[in-house]
């Protein structure tokens, strides 16, 4: 069935290496556990990298949350939902994507923070891993893949001038800028060691804060292309509050994140 009222899917995902492709693929012939594979990588990347990162490439992630904010065409917020709670499927979180992208929400645009370089690339890698079609993203040449539509608005890509400048600070620094939480307990480079621990309704709750920090850093960027004034998006900003304390029991992530809410005070 198809859902008109979603005229935007703001979604965010996070990931952790594959330790069975990264085996596969760089050791192969090699006795390594999931661990030993996985930091074998990251050890070879932090070396390259002159002790910047160790993060291992999208090609070598997998999904472990998936979740999305669905946004009306006023711009106000529907729901916040994570893509098969409480399993957590890869398989199952990516065939959702794909059937809401394709099917159920096809009217609607796609909003992420570094969508273009990260977010959408690993999902199309793995429909191709799970043989899950995805056909108007990839044959429309003005869905989802394209830089410059209104399908997908990679606020990440839209704010730096398309890559003229490095957006340091990122979506943490763009939300806290506007009195939004950004980061606050976690961070995403500890994700992996959450994995490990078992915590993924912790990851999935940090991905709903991205999501929420995404919408909206979203809605100030309606402010700058004239699409709402800043009174509209302020009421919208109230409303989405709203939902955000009528929903704590049914969402608990909410809770920590109302607990470091801001309203917008800028300065100097």
């Amino acid at each position: 069935m198809k859902d008109t009222d979603v005229k935007y899917i703001v979604f965010d995902v996070e990931s952790v290496p594959d330790p069975k492709l990264t085996a596969r693929v760089k050791y192969p012939g090699e006795s390594l556990d999931d661990r030993e594979a996985v930091r074998r990588f990251q050890d070879e990347i932090l070396e390259t990298s002159g002790g910047v990162s160790e993060f291992i490439p999208v090609t070598f992630q997998y999904p472990v949350s998936i979740c999305v904010a669905k946004v009306r065409g006023d711009f106000s917020l529907i729901d916040v939902v994570c893509l098969d709670d409480p399993e957590f499927r890869a398989d199952e979180m990516v065939r959702l994507f794909w059937l809401g992208v394709e099917d159920v929400y096809e009217s609607a645009s796609l909003v992420t923070y570094n969508g273009r370089g990260f977010d959408i690339p690993l999902l199309e890698l793995m429909a191709y891993r799970y043989g899950y079609a995805a056909k108007r993203h990839f044959r429309d040449k003005f869905a989802g893949r394209y830089r410059f539509g209104p399908k997908h608005i990679d606020l990440h890509d839209w704010l730096s001038n398309y890559g003229a400048i490095r957006m340091h600070g990122g979506l943490n620094l763009l939300a806290k800028v506007i009195g939004k939480p950004g980061k606050t307990q976690t961070r995403g480079d500890e994700v992996y060691s959450m994995f490990l621990e078992g915590r993924l309704r912790d990851i999935n709750n940090y991905c709903i804060h991205d999501v929420l920090d995404t919408y909206f850093v979203f809605l100030r960027t309606r402010v700058l292309t004239g699409e709402i004034t800043i009174i509209q998006e302020q009421d919208i900003v109230k409303s989405a509050r709203n939902f955000l304390e009528a929903n704590q029991e049914r969402i608990p992530a909410l809770k920590l994140y109302l607990a470091n809410w801001g309203d917008w005070d800028p300065w100097p």
